[in-house]
This record gives C-alpha cells, sequence and structure tokens, in this order.
C-alpha cells in the first residue's frame, strides 16, 4: 500500500479492530486501534509530516514486537475512504441531535445509509525506515519483515482457481501455506478476503502479505570511484542486484544508498549489471544525467572493459568474435550463437593464463563422462586464464555467449558452463545448433528446475539466484516463528559471485575514465606469478578499429 504522509494516515490495528484515515488536520486518540496521536504543532507541513510518520513508524514497531509473541498475524486493514469517513460523520451529527435515545435513533434510521463493510484483510506499509539492516558474519542483513505484493490478474490465469496459479507459478512456500494464507486473509482479491478456489477474472487485484525474508548479501561498502553533482560512479559489489527485484528488496544497491543518503534520495542507474557481475556502475542523480550519459553509450562513443575468468588456457594475442547472438528462450533469459541471431562483436586479450599445480595440460578427459582418469570433473583440471573483455556491441549476456563459444566459459557460470546443460563441449563451435538443439538445450535445463516458468523468472540473474536456492542451499533445520518458512543456511562464497567484473568505462575522446580495483579472483594466486593491474585499451581498439571506427 502507498502511504501519503503530507495528507493522511493510516493506523496499525490488530487482528480484529479497524482503523480510521485521519487528515494531519485532526490528529486525535484513535478510538479503534488505540494508537495515541497527539495534535502536532503549528509547524511546517514537512516538519508535520515527519514529526507524524516518526511516530506512526515507532507505535507500528512496539506491536510488531507484541505480535510475534502469537501466532495471529499483524494486520493493517486498509483506512476507510473519505467517502465513508464523511458518511460516518453525517451520521454521528444526526444521531447527536436527536431528543434522547429514542429520537436519536429515529433520525438515524432515516438519513443514515448502511456503512460499506471493511473487509479483514492483512496490508502492510510499503517504506519503513529506517531500512531493517544489521551485520554478521560478514553479511549484510535484512530483519524479517512484512510486505505487500501486489500484481493485476494476467490472461493466462483467468478463469483458474487462486490456489491453482500460487501452485503452478508461485512454488517458493508449500502448497499449504498459501492454503493458509488465502482462507485468513494474507492473500487477498480486490482487497476482500477469499477462499483458496476463488476463480479469477479480468481485472482482478492479487495482493499478497508475508513475513519477508531477504537473502543476505556481502557486507562490502558500495565503493565511490567519483562523485560530482550530477554522477556517482561506483564499485559495486558482487552478489547485490542493482534494483528491487524478486527476493531481494532493501538488499539492493538502489536502497543501499538510499538508506545511507536519506529518504527522499532518488538514483538513476545508466548501466545494469547482472546481480553476480561486480564492478563499475554510474548512478545518476537527476534524469538529465541520466539521459547525456545513456544517449553516448548507445552512440558507441564510450569504451567498456570487463575482467573475466575463464576455463583452460585461452589463446593469446587479440581475439575477435564477431558471431551473432540469439535469445533461444525469453522467459528463461538463455542466449547462444546462432546464425539468425543478432549481430554482436566482442574483442577478447589474454592477460594471465595459471596452469593447474599438477601440470600445464592436466589430465586427459574421459569424454564419454566428463570426468578426469582421477574421477573429477575435467573442467577442475585444465587450469584458468583472466581475459580481458571488450565488447563494441551490447547484446544481452554478449560476453559470457562468446566466451562459451569459443570454448573458453566463465569458470563459476552455473549455466553457460554447465556440461549437464549443454554436453561435453559446452557449446564450443556450435554456431547452426548441429551438437545442441535449442529444444534440447531448454528441455534441460527445465529438468534442473522449474519445468513451467513464470514470467517473474525472466532475467538471468534471477535464473542464476533460483539455481543457486536449488542447487547449493542447505536446509538449517529452522523454522521462523511468524511465518512458519523454513529458513536457510548463508550462502558460500560462489554464490554470492560471478566471476566477471565490469573494469573500466572511458570516453572514446578522452574527456573522463573510471577504472576498478582488479578483485580478488583475478589476481595471480599463491605460488604464481602475474598481473596485479591492466594497461591501457590501444591494443584492444587496434583489433575492430577498420569494422568499428566510432571507437576509435
Amino acid at each position: 500500500m502507498s502511504m501519503c504522509w503530507a495528507s493522511r494516515l493510516y493506523c496499525v490495528v490488530g487482528q480484529t479492530g479497524r482503523g480510521l484515515m485521519l487528515p494531519l488536520s485532526r490528529m486525535a486518540l484513535c478510538a479503534k486501534c488505540e494508537l495515541c496521536l497527539a495534535t502536532p504543532p503549528a509547524t511546517p507541513a514537512d516538519s508535520t509530516a515527519t514529526l507524524v510518520k516518526n511516530r506512526i513508524l515507532a507505535l507500528y514497531a512496539q506491536r510488531m514486537n507484541r505480535a510475534m509473541t502469537t501466532p495471529k498475524p499483524m494486520a493493517l486493514i486498509p483506512a476507510v475512504t473519505p467517502a465513508v469517513e464523511a458518511t460516518r460523520d453525517s451520521e454521528n451529527a444526526t444521531a447527536d441531535s436527536g431528543d434522547g435515545e429514542n429520537g436519536g435513533k429515529a433520525t438515524r434510521n432515516k438519513t443514515s445509509k448502511k456503512e460499506p463493510r471493511l473487509p479483514a484483510v492483512i496490508t502492510t506499509p510499503a517504506d519503513p525506515w529506517p531500512r531493517p539492516y544489521y551485520f554478521e558474519d560478514g553479511f549484510r542483513r535484512v530483519k524479517p519483515y512484512h510486505f505487500t505484493y501486489t500484481t493485476w490478474c494476467k490472461e493466462r490465469w483467468r478463469g483458474r482457481e487462486l490456489i491453482d496459479i500460487f501452485e503452478s507459478e508461485f512454488r517458493d512456500r508449500p502448497l499449504e501455506y498459501y492454503r493458509r494464507a488465502m482462507e485468513g486473509g494474507e492473500v487477498a482479491v480486490n482487497n476482500k478476503t477469499v477462499g483458496p478456489h476463488h476463480v479469477l477474472r479480468n481485472g482482478d487485484c492479487i495482493t499478497h502479505t508475508l513475513h519477508r525474508h531477504e537473502p543476505p548479501v556481502t557486507s562490502d561498502d558500495i565503493g565511490i570511484l567519483h562523485e560530482d553533482n550530477d554522477m556517482i560512479v561506483i564499485n559495486k559489489p558482487s552478489g547485490v542486484p542493482v534494483h528491487p527485484s524478486g527476493r531481494y528488496n532493501f538488499n539492493s544497491v538502489t536502497e543501499i544508498m538510499k538508506s545511507a543518503r536519506g529518504p527522499d534520495w532518488l538514483a538513476y542507474p545508466c548501466n545494469r549489471l547482472d546481480r553476480l557481475t561486480s564492478g563499475i556502475m554510474f548512478i545518476a542523480k537527476n534524469p538529465r544525467a541520466a539521459v547525456k550519459l545513456g544517449n553516448q553509450i548507445a552512440a558507441r562513443t564510450v569504451r567498456k572493459e570487463y575482467i573475466a575468468r575463464v576455463i583452460g588456457k585461452f589463446p593469446d594475442g587479440e581475439v575477435v568474435c564477431n558471431q551473432p547472438i540469439l535469445a533461444i528462450s525469453p522467459k528463461l533469459g538463455l542466449n547462444r550463437v546462432r546464425a539468425n541471431g543478432k549481430d554482436a562483436r566482442t574483442v577478447f586479450k589474454r592477460l594471465a593464463y595459471y596452469p593447474p599445480p599438477e601440470n600445464e595440460n592436466g589430465p586427459t578427459p574421459n569424454k564419454e563422462t566428463g570426468e578426469s582418469a582421477e574421477g573429477k570433473p575435467w573442467s577442475e583440471k585444465r587450469g584458468y586464464s583472466i581475459v580481458r573483455c571488450m565488447p563494441v556491441t551490447g547484446r544481452t549476456h554478449q560476453l559470457r555467449v562468446h566466451l562459451q563459444f569459443l570454448g573458453h566459459p566463465i569458470e563459476n557460470d552455473p549455466i553457460y558452463a554447465n556440461q549437464k546443460v549443454w554436453g561435453f563441449d559446452l557449446g564450443c563451435n556450435d554456431v547452426d545448433a548441429s551438437l545442441n538443439s535449442d529444444d534440447d538445450i531448454i528441455s534441460r535445463l527445465s529438468r534442473m528446475g522449474k519445468e513451467d516458468v513464470a514470467e517473474a523468472v525472466a532475467y538471468y540473474d534471477e535464473m542464476v539466484d533460483d539455481y543457486h536456492k536449488r542447487r547449493a542451499e542447505k536446509m538449517s533445520g529452522e523454522i521462523c516463528e511468524i511465518c512458519l518458512t523454513p529458513l536457510y543456511t548463508d550462502p558460500g562464497p560462489h554464490e554470492l559471485s560471478l566471476w566477471l567484473h565490469s573494469l573500466r568505462y572511458e570516453d572514446k575522446d578522452g574527456a573522463w575514465k573510471y577504472v576498478s580495483p582488479l578483485p580478488a579472483w583475478a589476481l595471480p594466486p599463491e605460488g604464481y606469478n602475474g598481473p596485479t593491474e591492466v594497461g591501457g585499451m590501444e591494443a584492444l581498439v587496434e583489433a575492430v578499429k577498420d569494422v568499428n571506427p566510432e571507437i576509435v
């Protein structure tokens, strides 16, 4: 629910109470929820709104803490509309004007309208402040909180029962939980409590209020590389999404920065990095600055460089990959090299190669099993390379797909370096899909997770997050006392990072340049010598200056 603190308030109430909406000019004791709302002093509207907001949030937190000691869920009932409030005022005035008890009742019966019954549904404030962060064991954590999701009935949901929709498309919780939530009001349709067998129609609004448990993210700071009146250049940590999405809300770049800079601060991200990718990001302070940089990037007058850690020994020298890229499953966000795809071009150059300790080449893999003679996965025996990547075009997953096609996928990429999906050769040189058809790839990936993927899993980082949740998270054996949700152990380092880092952005004419430090996984391992910094982009640009003169 969205709240406008400058005009009206919503009162927090208990399971059986009801809240009244009070304009700021009518601060008083709320008889329904017993919250004392003191009349504010004569101060400017903004100050009054802030005062009242802080007071309500403090009271809300107190009631939340008390509610957590009982099995009944907390409830915030939508306030009555202005029309209903006016009706109540009219009724009270009419009743008070009667001569004695009987006279008052007679007048009321003549003039009053029946008051609409408010549905006992559960909704919550949408923007609590301050953000409920705390730090523990190297993670930034968010205290569990109540949150309401809102969505409209999609075309494919029409004519289907509510429980059927949640069973097929929102399977992160047990079916029995959803059944109880629909019967108890946590899941509502059009602000009314309906049973699990309610049939959805076009135009229905579905809300789901739950006790939200956000996954932890790294406690590493969001590094500031540059800041002026228009732009902030940051070094984004891996594992932190840019925007609230999926299971992440307050543990996102924009919300973390907002928490540090104040509730009125607005972020305008200019480039997108997947949740697991680290490195340079531009956060504009105003729309004008965001549009200006966006136009520069679209015109290809901005050079970008990434660093990747890939499987095996990458070829020496500049390697240009011109293979087109096709989205073979928009729902899954899955892409591959295909002749009928969109034009794409990337320049690669090996920065360093680190062989496995045994020898440079490692044991010969057994193609039947995908394992070495020692029974270990072959990819672990080939060593790895640190590769510089300069994307000339900007296709989705371009670097990952091109590296996979060249036979050197990113080493810890759970999708494009997964032999269970792509086969032993990982899609290397499979431009005509002769080794693995699109249907084969999608089928194998589906067997790893949801067979009927919802639209919510449309982006790669969400797909990776879902993959890690199934593959690596282990049940802790504990259950939340408030919502009975099973709790998980903390994610490991491999679940918080993809070995791909946005290293450099620079204007081709030299007007500005920003370079971030090399991540730890790109530095020489113990016992090896190797580069600890990267030179200029001249060699990368030289490799494509004839076909892409705009970047010179």
